[in-house]
């Protein structure tokens, strides 16, 4: 299922984007998120052995917050696919190229990034 049009908008006007994976955590961590025709994906950059990365991995759900909305989304690590890996890496470098940024968007390109990278589907709406 696609998610909500103004979610698309959000990621277009803001660089970072709540997460929280599994179901125990309380609070969002902002992170960045990218769109790669029509779908949704994030690499974690710590790569740290409990993080929302690892929960979704474990659990597979979890919650996206953008401005005062929450969705519950449903996350799967995606497979080695070099095609796929291009375009995500030349939408982080598209996105996040203000000068502040364009260090961390050079970083998370790189190969071992790779191997971090979460697609996420969404599942509904959550009523705050």
């Amino acid at each position: 299922m696609r998610f909500p049009q103004d979610f698309y908008q959000h990621l277009e006007t803001h660089t970072l984007t709540g997460v929280k994976g599994g179901t125990e955590r309380e609070t969002f961590l902002n992170i960045w998120f990218i769109t790669v025709e029509g779908r949704i994906f994030a690499r974690s950059w710590n790569k740290s052995k409990r993080s929302w990365f690892t929960a979704f991995q474990e659990t597979g759900t979890g919650e996206i917050k953008y401005g005062e909305k929450m969705m519950r989304v449903s996350g799967k690590k995606i497979s080695a696919n070099k095609e796929l890996t291009l375009k995500i890496n030349e939408a982080y470098l598209k996105r996040y190229s203000q000068p502040e940024n364009i260090f961390y968007a050079e970083g998370i390109i790189q190969p071992e990034y790779e191997n971090y990278t979460m697609e996420f589907f969404f599942e509904k709406e959550i009523q705050t």
